[in-house]
């Protein structure tokens, strides 16, 4: 039975161990992605306090209008740390450098705008407009206003500090080669098979590992320094892939779940939650000659519920019937789209209808911290830097274990061509 499972073991490794290395080498980029970007780009992303208070939206939506004239704002995101820029969604697909009309360059002036359009308040690393289904709450997604450039504004003096289209970044490039190739449906579709074929190695490399007697115990839980490369090639396969096998199969695990929605589904019906998001609730008709209910006085009101929130999310209707969706991230959240939310009438600014992280379905939350475990995210850096060593490990795994299985087979033959000369 033991050399049945070594088979399985064996030729599913070597049948995806190429995509297995690939997978895991892309992982080890995203786990750092946010912390990265915000390094190299820190001029983007963070701004000096002034003594003088942060200027107001409508003031930013002025410089917004002056660097880009025909911009059609989707969504705000501000921060409660004074050091932080303001981040500006657009709808449509107008690239960095004022391609809709703007000036090119880095930092403009003042001028005028209109707020209109939609966008989703995402994650930190992804920022407005963000996010994917089932791993937000409420109403996430992404819209046909989304995919536009993003803007990062100081709030103090109302520079343009950079643009970026984020479907265009390099961070973007990495995770849709690690999520499916770069080949849509059927890329994501070889990538969740890899991942469940994964899950079999991990399991019959468990089985493969479990000793027959206590000696052996001790033998397969410590790696052997100073032996020959053989035997730590040995101990490497074996030893660090048992410690590394139960956090590797929290990650196939995970990965398999995004991977496929039936996942999703199944998740939803186990916890009898709704199969569906429902729909945002619409504005009350406008009388007439009504005005929009301002950003600013959403934002107040965002401030006043949540004085403690670690950041404020709105998004902007982009039908005359759509509502304003706020979103506040509170300390302590789980993950970073454990969001509270609020949906506002964009004429009157009445409260429509809210719901809290905690009042959220429970297939929705569970759905939700797939994407936080997978890149370690969900426990900040100490699970960021486990979840890279571990990705490491798993891309050295196939490396080892081809070694190994040739060394057997090299073994194997020496001693063949010994018996046959006796």
């Amino acid at each position: 039975m033991k050399v049945f499972i070594r088979n399985i073991h064996l030729y599913l490794g070597l049948a995806s161990g190429l995509i297995i290395v690939f997978v895991c080498l892309t992982g080890t980029i995203l786990v750092f992605e946010k912390e990265i970007e915000q390094t190299w780009h820190s001029e983007r992303y963070f701004v000096v306090p002034a003594s003088t208070p942060r200027l107001s939206l409508a003031q930013l939506t002025d410089a917004v209008r002056a660097y880009k004239p025909k911009a059609k704002i989707t969504s705000w995101k501000v921060y409660a740390d004074p050091a932080r820029s303001v981040e500006v969604s657009l709808a449509g697909a107008g690239g960095p450098g004022g391609k809709d009309g703007g000036p090119k360059g880095e930092r403009s002036g003042n001028g005028k705008a209109k707020l209109e359009g939609a966008g989703r308040p995402g994650g930190e690393g992804r920022g407005p407009g963000a996010g994917k289904p089932g791993e937000g709450g409420p109403g996430k997604g992404k819209g046909k206003g989304d995919g536009g450039p993003r803007l990062y504004v100081n709030p103090y003096t109302a520079a343009v500090l950079g643009e970026i289209n984020p479907r265009e970044t390099f961070f973007h490039t990495v995770e849709q080669l690690h999520r499916g190739l770069v080949a849509g449906p059927i890329g994501k579709l070889v990538m969740g098979i890899n991942a469940s074929i994964f899950l079999f190695i991990l399991g019959t490399g468990l089985i493969l590992w479990w000793p027959a007697t206590r000696k052996a115990m001790t033998q397969r839980l410590k790696v052997k320094w100073g032996s020959g490369w053989k035997r730590l090639n040995h101990d490497f396969h074996i030893v660090l892939g048992f410690y590394a096998s139960l956090f590797l199969l929290v990650f196939a695990l995970t990965g398999v779940g995004m991977s496929f929605e039936w996942i999703t589904k199944g998740i939803n019906q186990l916890t009898n939650s709704p199969l569906k998001r429902p729909e945002p609730p619409v504005s009350a008709a406008p009388a007439a000659g009504a005005t929009t209910f301002a950003a600013d006085a959403a934002l107040t009101l965002a401030r006043q519920q949540a004085p403690d929130a670690e950041n404020y999310s709105l998004q902007l209707p982009k039908e005359p019937t759509g509502s304003i969706r706020v979103a506040v991230l509170r300390p302590g959240a789980v993950t970073e789209n454990a969001t509270d939310e609020v949906y506002l009438d964009q004429y009157s600014g009445q409260v429509i209808s809210g719901q809290t992280y905690a009042q959220r379905p429970l297939g929705q939350k569970i759905r939700g911290l797939f994407k936080p475990i997978h890149t370690g995210a969900i426990f900040g850096w100490p699970t960021k830097i486990l979840a890279l060593v571990i990705s490491l490990l798993g891309a050295s795994f196939p490396i080892t274990g081809t070694i190994l299985w040739l060394n057997r087979i090299r073994k194997n033959r020496k001693k063949q061509r010994t018996l046959q000369a006796v």
